[in-house]
């Protein structure tokens, strides 16, 4: 029996499996496409998610191929009348600090090589017809090139995106609903007005939202916006015809557009993640408002706190309730998402006369003056980057100390990232480990890292001398101030955990 069948191939699917192949979990990915998608699509990467790449190894790769954005500008119609400082936005909270973009495709494509290194490829033109469960398995129908095989697989991922077969065949409502307004989307190579330099632009006018992101190379931008009145009807809409209205409304000289196209935005989050033998991830389970970039990161974040689970539970690392924890941590996220970001899109787009007269006269000057101080800008970064994500209050978190809970992103204290490339459990204590300690680490096969206790982990938010269990993802599990061996062996045994470390 195979182990693992992940049904699409984009980002969220791409890092499950490389997720599964680091732990040396069979897996096989499929995808119903010829091949990686050929338009940028989304193109914020959260921070969270390089220091996600950076366990693997790829985090470098991608932000030497990517865009660290400068800074970003507030335009109404033609005129600029304000600028954020984005620079080190983060800095001290995460080795990756700034606001960078990678288009969807390069980055599919990255991830794509990285798997065949594993020795895994993608099975392009084949798609998941369909599957039953049956006696703890999934008995799943592959049409691959028009050839119908069935196969029976251990677990199957649903990373199928926002038409998900996986979510359909299993009766998951859908819950949420689309926005009333269209949007246009576009790659172009342009100058002019919002489109010059490496620099995020938005722009507010009377009926007119637009973004402006730089892609690939100099003078390249992905543009997004809401499809003015008089074009609503148009069907269908093109370049051209939108071409007198974005010179005119937003300052766009020259251009050669790539890419093109007219779409509606949903929100929407899936009823569960999970069912029996079957999970979804991505846009099978949620899909967001454009608002801040979130969508794809978060279905990245899924394949992760997933994909470690899996390898544990198959590998007998960890009891199988561990497998419970997946839809139990991130589907309260999804929706908290969804939500926040639903709210801050709506207020964007409003056109409602106390909304034009904030987006137009006071955003744009009250906008940089607030941006300048430190608290404000740190608050964003981390609401942005998806480094406060935590999973608090759940079967996996245990303990506190300080400001710091179990189920807290471990916060970044410089030297203490290194040791989370294992992607595995591990202990931290900032300043000095006890020898009960050291013998208890020794016992659970548990690899112990000590820091020095200085000025920095302190401002990061560690307690001295406190002990700090760190789960794969680089999570905290456990904390506890005064290194109580025995409530942690307790955790330890509670959850069955066996560390890879501790396997060989």
């Amino acid at each position: 029996m195979e182990q693992v069948l992940i049904a699409g191939a984009g980002p969220t699917g791409l890092m499950l499996a490389l997720q599964l192949a680091h732990y040396g979990v069979p897996f096989r990915i499929i995808d119903k496409n010829e091949g990686p998608g050929q338009a940028s699509r989304a193109m914020a990467v959260t921070s969270r998610t390089l220091e996600y790449y950076q366990q693997l190894g790829l985090a470098e790769e991608m932000v030497s191929r990517g865009i660290k954005v400068d800074r970003g500008h507030i335009w109404t119609g033609t005129k600029r009348k304000g600028t954020l400082p984005f620079g080190m936005l983060g800095e001290g909270l995460s080795p990756f600090p700034f606001v960078f973009t990678f288009p969807q495709d390069d980055h599919e494509r990255l991830l794509i090589e990285a798997l065949k290194a594993e020795s895994a490829e993608v099975e392009w033109n084949t798609e998941l017809v369909s599957f039953v469960q049956k006696d703890g398995t999934v008995e799943a129908v592959l049409n691959h090139s028009g050839r119908e095989e069935m196969h029976t697989f251990r677990y199957l991922c649903g990373c199928d995106g926002a038409h998900s077969r996986v979510r359909k065949s299993m009766d998951n409502p859908f819950e949420g609903e689309k926005y009333e307004q269209d949007f246009y989307v576009a790659d172009l190579h342009g100058e002019g007005g919002m489109f010059s330099g490496r620099n995020v632009g938005i722009n507010f006018g009377d009926e007119e939202f637009a973004l402006v992101f730089p892609v690939r190379s100099s003078g390249t931008y992905r543009l997004i916006g809401v499809v003015p009145p008089a074009f609503r009807d148009r069907e269908p809409l093109s370049f051209e015809d939108m071409y007198p209205y974005l010179h005119r409304n937003l300052g766009l000289g020259t251009a050669e557009v790539k890419w093109f196209s007219k779409y509606h935005v949903h929100h929407r989050v899936a009823r569960h993640f999970r069912e029996g033998t079957v999970f979804m991830a991505g846009d099978a389970g949620h899909i967001h408002s454009p608002a801040g970039g979130q969508g794809m990161n978060t279905g990245i974040g899924d394949a992760v706190n997933l994909g470690w689970k899996l390898a544990a539970v198959i590998q007998k690392r960890a009891a199988p309730s561990l497998l419970d924890t997946y839809e139990a941590e991130r589907l309260p996220f999804a929706k908290l998402l969804v939500d926040t970001t639903d709210r801050a899109f709506k207020a964007v787009i409003s056109t409602s006369r106390i909304s034009r007269l904030v987006k137009k006269h006071l955003f744009p000057y009250a906008g940089p003056f607030l941006f300048r101080r430190p608290a404000i800008r740190r608050r964003l970064y981390s609401l942005i980057s998806q480094i406060r994500i935590t999973y608090r209050g759940g079967e996996l978190a245990a303990g506190e100390a300080g400001t710091l809970q179990g189920g807290d992103r471990l916060p970044y204290a410089e030297v203490n990232f290194s040791p989370l490339r294992s992607m595995d459990w591990q202990l931290h204590v900032y300043g000095r480990a006890g020898r009960p300690l050291r013998d208890a680490g020794k016992e659970l096969r548990l690899p112990l890292h000590e820091f020095p206790w200085n000025r920095e982990t302190e401002k990061a938010g560690f307690t001295e001398d406190a002990l700090y269990l760190v789960r794969p993802d680089g999570h905290i599990g456990f904390v506890n101030t005064g290194q109580d061996t025995a409530l942690l062996r307790a955790y330890v045994a509670k959850h069955e955990i066996v560390p890879v470390s501790g396997t060989s």
